[in-house]
């Protein structure tokens, strides 16, 4: 039940179900049509230019980074930039080695193979998965006990790319098979603005530019947020204000769904007032602050805790998390000074 929750928190930059025609509709199909992420733009143009001069597959890819940043996208845009097929499966559901043996004989030459949540592939199938990244070959075992044998097939040159949310999770000989690692950062609100801009003209949204930066501002740094947070706003506008966003519109509907002018919504707010008025700032440890507002602990820490410890209003220390003045500030609390000890203000 929380999995089901934390996967439609509305701010969250996991897919839900409802994010699939949504996500498909407005991904980017070219380099070039893609916002942000200018350094990891700019490389894979280089290496896509290349691998195409010399008539050869480009090297094996992994995108890491936070959800709904564009890893899946960009997958799909090496593959239309490429000029190739994709195939598409994830860690979870390749359970075991025959699943990947099946799926890697029915690649073709110079296809890219998009391997989503890849740090979760169990271990026997990432031993598979070995020797078809660097020998483009995989090794199957016919039969059992004495009488058993080893059979070798060979496999065309192939380009996978790998995306993973939890890089420190991979197996070190994993990582160390990809040419190209790539980390996606968080979006700046002039590129979230652009992404919002390109969405609203798909979706066709009558929006202005202060309706932008009301819901750039809340995104969180994400383009999957922003463009649910769109499609919820022009939900309300429609309803509520003749379909045109404006920015008293966007404040309006924004509001009634909870979030805060910096994207802040009744969780982040739940795990901050938990630390500040329980815990007098911290520090405190994860688990206590998970029973206190009947969370897991894995939860807060890949869920919730990125985006706050970007604003700056939490810090990990060695003997839990503190929450930091900036965070008493934004939720008009008084900041102790006896936690001037415990928090590094710079």
């Amino acid at each position: 039940m929380r999995e089901k929750e934390v996967k439609t928190r509305i701010i969250s930059g996991k897919p839900s179900a409802d994010d699939v025609s949504l996500d498909t509709n407005l991904r980017p199909k070219h380099l070039s049509d893609f916002v942000g992420q200018e350094k990891v733009k700019g490389n894979l143009e280089i290496a896509i230019a290349a691998a195409q001069k010399r008539g050869e597959p480009l090297d094996h890819v992994l995108l890491y980074g936070p959800p709904g940043l564009g890893k899946t996208t960009l997958a799909y845009i090496i593959a239309a930039e490429m000029g190739v097929n994709i195939r598409v499966s994830s860690g979870p559901a390749i359970e075991r080695p025959g699943d990947l043996a099946a799926l890697l004989t029915n690649l073709q030459k110079t296809d890219v193979f998009f391997i989503d949540e890849i740090h979760r592939l169990s271990r026997p199938v990432e031993e598979i998965l070995y020797p078809a990244m660097e020998d483009f070959a995989i090794d199957i075992i016919l039969g059992k006990g004495p009488g058993a044998r080893s059979l070798r097939l060979s496999l065309p040159r192939f380009t996978l790319v790998g995306a993973t949310t939890r890089y420190a999770l991979m197996s070190p000989p994993l990582r160390d098979r990809f040419g190209v690692v790539y980390r996606l950062d968080f979006y700046d609100e002039p590129s979230i603005r652009e992404i919002l801009r390109r969405a609203a003209s798909i979706l066709k949204v009558d929006i202005d530019e202060a309706g932008v930066s009301q819901i750039a501002c809340r995104a969180r740094g994400t383009p999957r947020v922003a463009n649910r947070l769109l499609k919820r706003v022009r939900d309300y506008a429609q309803v509520m204000a003749d379909g045109v966003i404006t920015e008293s519109v966007a404040i309006e509907a924004l509001s009634k769904l909870e979030i805060d002018q910096i994207g802040l919504d009744e969780i982040d707010h739940k795990v901050l007032r938990t630390i500040i008025e329980k815990f007098d700032g911290g520090p405190v440890g994860l688990e206590t602050i998970a029973a206190s507002i009947s969370e897991e602990a894995d939860t807060i820490m890949d869920v919730y805790e990125p985006y706050l410890l970007q604003l700056g209003f939490l810090e990990r220390k060695p003997r839990g998390r503190v929450a930091t003045r900036l965070a008493c500030e934004h939720l008009g609390v008084a900041y102790k000074k006896g936690q001037s000890s415990q928090v590094s203000l710079w």
